[in-house]
């Protein structure tokens, strides 16, 4: 038997093209590829002009759209390359021909090399326009103000909870939540130093200094940490400093040249961030959405079960809700994310049943996050 196993190798080998023969049927393919992507390119461009030459990038991005072409990507797709692999390549694909138009113009939690940065690479592809903001007020304020086409912020992390701050400027503007990315976070150490022992300070954002509590309480017990507006403004800072490090994620070890010198270091191993795309209206369905609710009560008895008796009577699935401080005293807001759109079935019925809310506004309905 171990005889047979040892002759049936050479067998097979001898049966496969020759690898000069291979590279030419893969640059057969290449070709092939590269006509038929100008092609699609081609017919974006005609897009264009059949809706008119006034209309803006936004116009033509429709997200609902979008997320049907790359379901249908994963529902054909019979590998080897995995759903993810084959989704970024085809969103590529999708920017780079909607670019034909106008680039898409998207506003983030800056600088360049955080995970927001990523976000919106994940989500829009590398032919949008990328605007890097200070802080997560100025990405609210550059939607709403049409400076932007679309925005980026986190909204929730699963070691860490809610980002208030994002979830308080919902109460302040009318802008809507047309999508959601999910990143997986792998945060790292970055720093000029060769050891740990020389490193006395260590700067990162908050989320990512708690994500990280556990590691740097046993790996870096003595050292400072200090929390900054981002990590790659960690990133920046611990730069020019052998005696720094900074918890940041690749692409800013890439784009601010600092080495990374501890790998994953964050606490829980499925370490993921969940952030939301800011429109400036609300978005048709696609068929398997999400809808993101605020509702604020006062506080009495029941107040609460009031509220959601109808979800509940209707059969809603609720996956998450969040109680902020409303604007007056002792008022409470509700954020909460529940199964379907707003303009369909039994949440439609639901939402126009609701008791008990001082105030009800849909932040939004898009498409669940794809991968």
């Amino acid at each position: 038997m171990s005889k047979s196993k040892k002759t049936a190798q050479p067998e097979a080998l001898e049966s496969l093209p020759s690898l000069a023969e291979l590279r030419v049927r893969i640059d057969a393919l290449d070709e092939q590829l590269q006509s038929m992507i100008n092609e699609r390119a081609r017919y974006a461009r005609m897009v264009g002009q059949v809706k008119g030459p006034l209309k803006q990038a936004i116009d033509y991005y429709r997200p609902e759209r979008e997320v049907q072409v790359l379901r249908r990507v994963i529902e054909r797709n019979a590998g080897p390359l995995t759903h993810e692999e084959v989704v970024r390549v085809f969103r590529e694909i999708m920017s780079a021909c909607l670019a034909q138009q106008q680039p898409l113009r998207v506003a983030f939690l800056g600088p360049e090399g955080t995970f927001s940065h990523t976000a919106v690479r994940k989500h829009f592809g590398h032919s949008a326009r990328a605007l890097p903001l200070a802080s997560i007020d100025e990405v609210f304020q550059e939607v709403q103000a049409t400076h932007a086409d679309f925005g980026v912020v986190p909204i929730e992390n699963s070691s860490e909870g809610s980002v208030h701050h994002t979830l308080d400027m919902f109460m302040n503007t009318d802008l809507r939540i047309c999508g959601e990315v999910e990143l997986r976070i792998h945060q790292h150490l970055l720093s000029q130093a060769e050891d740990l022992k020389q490193i006395e300070r260590v700067y990162s954002h908050a989320q990512s200094l708690g994500q990280c509590r556990g590691w740097l309480k046993r790996n870096l017990p003595n050292a400072e940490r200090i929390a900054v507006s981002s990590n790659a403004e960690a990133a920046r800072r611990a730069r020019t400093a052998p005696d720094a490090a900074a918890i940041a994620g690749e692409s800013a070890s890439e784009i601010y040249g600092l080495p990374i010198l501890a790998n994953s270091i964050e606490d829980k191993p499925d370490n993921s961030t969940r952030f939301v795309v800011l429109s400036r209206e609300l978005m048709p369905p696609t068929g398997k959405d999400k809808t993101s609710l605020l509702l604020s009560v006062r506080d009495q008895p029941g107040a609460l079960y009031q509220l959601l008796t109808p979800l509940a009577a209707a059969g809603i699935s609720m996956t998450r809700i969040e109680s902020r401080p409303g604007r007056a005293k002792w008022e409470y807001v509700f954020f909460i994310d529940v199964e379907g759109h707003a303009e369909e079935g039994s949440l439609k019925d639901a939402l126009g049943s609701l008791a008990g809310a001082e105030n009800l506004k849909v932040l939004g309905s898009y498409p669940l996050a794809l991968l």
